[in-house]
């Protein structure tokens, strides 16, 4: 008998630990929100935060079991040797930074080496997409972190030192970046969502990349690379006294993607006119679930993101793929 089965079957006689996990609302976790998957001797209370205070209040005050974290966070909290969260390689949310960059509509920037010299708004220098967009902008078009100054409208999570050649400016008052952009403070900005005037179509911002959705397949066929946002992570003082925790819900989450996966097979089931025709674009452009998890697959994805973290100065220490993830979880 096999030491997995033998655990499961030891799970299934004891009592339940209930914890509760935090995610944003995403499609296909609604099989384990509503019961059809189970996780093998968990009793899970499924709560929606949105991101900016799931992060803040899982890192500051664990105010949650297990929950969707800022990978970029997560870097920057083990390379100061802060592990008081220990992560599974699932990962909710991917995005490319392409199709968040945006600039003020007639300001003459055609191109990211237009904004040499210049200032780009982040929420954080921290945000995750910010440090991919970061990257992309330095290791695929030649703007360099030190080349502009990074005007940031919320504190970091974490916190960092930066080497002095990094130029990042806090702006007071909650400000908008949107706000700041069509007002001339900032030449760009990059931010995990669409700013308001975009989506009211005001005509006062636009794209740094008009064919975003080539720029970034282009970019994934160069690189493999669909980049993570946030894993999941675990509280350590629960893994050390339970680690088979970290197996059961990287397993049941595993077993919601399949499930919705099945789901959508049926044209009717999406509420687009032709969502089926999309989705068997994505799987035919992709090769495989464009959600991919586990650490094999996602190893370089990882290594990645380490490279630009340290590249961006918020690394403490160097890091490896492997110790950012429960060890049990590792070979996934």
């Amino acid at each position: 008998m096999s030491l997995q089965k033998t655990l499961r079957e030891e799970l299934n006689t004891m009592a339940k630990l209930k914890l509760t996990i935090a995610f944003d609302k995403y499609d296909y976790l609604q099989p384990l929100r509503d019961g059809q998957i189970e996780a093998q001797g968990l009793d899970l209370n499924v709560i929606t935060v949105e991101s900016g205070i799931r992060h803040e209040r899982m890192f500051h005050y664990g105010e949650y079991d297990a929950c969707e974290f800022s990978m970029s966070s997560y870097l920057v909290a083990r390379g100061q040797d802060i592990d008081r969260l220990q992560a599974i390689p699932f990962f909710p949310r991917r995005m490319w930074g392409h199709k968040f960059c945006f600039i003020k509509a007639g300001s003459g920037i055609n191109k990211p080496a237009d904004l040499k010299g210049g200032r780009i708004g982040l929420r954080s220098y921290e945000n995750t997409l910010a440090l991919v967009s970061k990257g992309m902008l330095m290791n695929s078009y030649d703007l360099g972190v030190g080349d502009v100054t990074w005007v940031i409208v919320n504190k970091e999570h974490v916190g960092f030192k930066l080497p002095p050649h990094i130029k990042v400016e806090f702006v007071e008052g909650n400000r908008k970046l949107e706000d700041l952009l069509v007002e001339g403070k900032v030449d760009a900005e990059v931010e995990p969502d669409l700013p308001q005037r975009w989506i009211r179509g005001d005509g006062t911002v636009e794209r740094l990349f008009p064919d975003f959705e080539n720029e970034e397949r282009a970019y994934y066929k160069k690189t493999g690379i669909f980049p993570i946002m946030h894993p999941v992570v675990i509280k350590k003082e629960i893994l050390d006294r339970d680690p088979w925790v970290a197996t059961s819900l990287y397993e049941a989450l595993l077993a919601s993607r399949k499930a919705y996966n099945e789901f959508m097979e049926q044209p009717h089931r999406l509420s687009f006119a032709w969502g089926r025709s999309y989705l068997e674009e994505e799987r035919k452009f992709f090769g495989k679930d464009p959600f991919y998890q586990g650490l094999k697959e996602n190893y370089n994805d990882v290594e990645n993101l380490i490279k630009f973290a340290g590249q961006q100065g918020m690394l403490g220490r160097d890091l490896s793929v492997e110790e950012l993830f429960t060890e049990n979880t590792r070979k996934t």
